[in-house]
């Protein structure tokens, strides 16, 4: 009986000694969103007596330790994928819409087109005044200039998310490639190990920095492995078993993106690929919307110097040069040469009809200028909603954290009250070892 002693005092020692080092690594692990915490199970040792008559009862031996078990919430992990993959589209095409917003912002477009108009109807009331003449030439210089910034900065912006899809691509390609790897490590891993939590966590790991790329719809299978769909139009496989599939990323020729996996062209639905692909389909527009601007200008402005003559009698000459707002460029070179009267009007003339008429047609409802102001209200309109967007997704996104953390995560009050507990079953243990010796040393020193 004092050799059972022993063995109890032993098991427990053991018990308390794993559990100390899960309780540690739980510990260590607090601020670690990717760990989950773990937990040791135990059961009671039985033992058989086989020595002597009667003998064969079985007794209580001490603490066998079972298996790891890792804390999670299949329902929960999904809602907090779910929620992080539309936070990161909704953040990933406000900020890339934003900087389509300052870029035009900045570039003085607007700003350009009015002062512009500004100049030419202050010329109306002096058409003949040299300094009027070469104010409204100069005023026409600088909204070329506009255009053209406009166009730059807006085509850096673009470049900017693009370069951002195609480093969030690779890192897809990579992560599926781990969660391929993490699933042919599960098939073989023994479950309740601190190494097949350890893979368990890797694969969590792998999925969240998946759906916030992509959205994802995800099959835990019942061996601990994970299959992936990206949710798009149509949906894809990504991750199957150990087998991963690469994303392709290509530019359609507007800049927009196109995504293609194993042949299968597809547009995404979720995470913050869906969002850059949203943000550079509404850039390609803004693109559109300022060089048709920049052509309405050309167009009108030519258009009324053909039409009119100018101080000294002559044709007028093109005003504008350029197609669009990337190289629209002033073409007059002198600003005797604005035709301000109408054909046939003689050298001298203070008709400005025709400089009336080129007001008017910049001035309409449809014309350049209200372009611009429609332009610029609709982007900062959708700026704003997207960004109020943001912000609720956001308290959404936090929630599911939040409730993810309360399932899986590391709680330091309860792991202290472990410590305090596993290292009085330490000292019990250790006690009961000595008990045990103490009555052994008796035993060896009677005569």
């Amino acid at each position: 009986m004092p050799s059972a002693i022993f063995t109890i005092g032993r098991s427990g020692l053991t018990a308390s000694r794993l559990s100390l080092e899960l309780t540690a690594q739980n510990i260590a692990n607090a601020v670690n969103p990717d760990y989950s915490r773990r937990t040791l199970t135990q059961g009671e040792l039985v033992m058989t007596g086989n020595i002597g008559i009667g003998a064969s009862a079985d007794s209580l031996g001490g603490i066998r330790p079972g298996v790891v078990i890792r804390a999670e919430s299949a329902l929960v992990q999904r809602q907090a994928r779910d929620a992080s993959a539309a936070l990161a589209a909704a953040e990933a095409e406000f900020f890339a819409l934003r900087e389509a917003e300052s870029a035009l912002e900045t570039s003085g477009l607007f700003t350009g087109l009015v002062e512009f108009e500004a100049a030419l109807t202050r010329l109306e009331g002096n058409p003949l005044e040299p300094a009027l003449r070469i104010a409204a030439l100069e005023s026409a210089r600088q909204m070329a200039g506009n255009f053209r910034v406009a166009s730059g900065t807006l085509a850096n912006a673009r470049s900017l998310v693009q370069a951002e899809a195609a480093a969030g691509v690779l890192s897809v390609n990579a992560r599926a490639a781990d969660l391929a790897e993490v699933n042919r490590k599960l098939v073989a891993a023994r479950e309740g190990t601190a190494g097949h939590a350890a893979l368990l966590d890797a694969r969590d790991k792998a999925l969240r920095g998946l759906a916030e790329q992509f959205g994802i719809a995800t099959t835990i299978n019942p061996n601990g492995t994970a299959d992936v769909i990206i949710d798009g139009v149509p949906a894809v496989a990504l991750v199957t078993g150990g087998v991963a599939a690469n994303i392709a990323l290509g530019l359609d020729p507007d800049g927009t993106l196109a995504f293609d996996l194993g042949g299968t062209p597809f547009a995404p639905a979720g995470g913050a690929m869906a969002g850059r692909a949203a943000a550079l389909t509404e850039m390609a527009r803004l693109q559109g919307g300022i060089d048709g601007l920049a052509a309405s200008v050309i167009a009108i402005a030519n258009a009324a110097q053909a039409a009119g003559v100018d101080a000294a009698g002559n044709p007028g000459g093109q005003f504008f040069s350029g197609s669009g707002a990337a190289d629209i460029d002033l073409a007059l070179t002198t600003a005797e040469g604005l035709a301000t009267a109408p054909a046939g009007a003689p050298a001298g003339s203070r008709d400005t009809a025709n400089l009336g008429a080129l007001l008017g047609a910049l001035g309409a409802e449809t014309g350049p200028a209200a372009g611009a102001d429609a332009l610029l209200l609709g982007l900062s309109s959708r700026v704003a909603a997207l960004d109020t967007r943001r912000e609720g997704l956001g308290v959404v996104a936090a929630s599911a954290e939040a409730e993810l953390l309360r399932e899986t995560g590391v709680d330091l009050d309860t792991e202290a009250a472990n410590l305090v507990r596993l290292q009085q079953a330490f000292e019990a243990n250790s006690r009961v070892i000595q008990v045990a010796t103490e009555i052994f040393d008796t035993l060896l020193g009677l005569r």
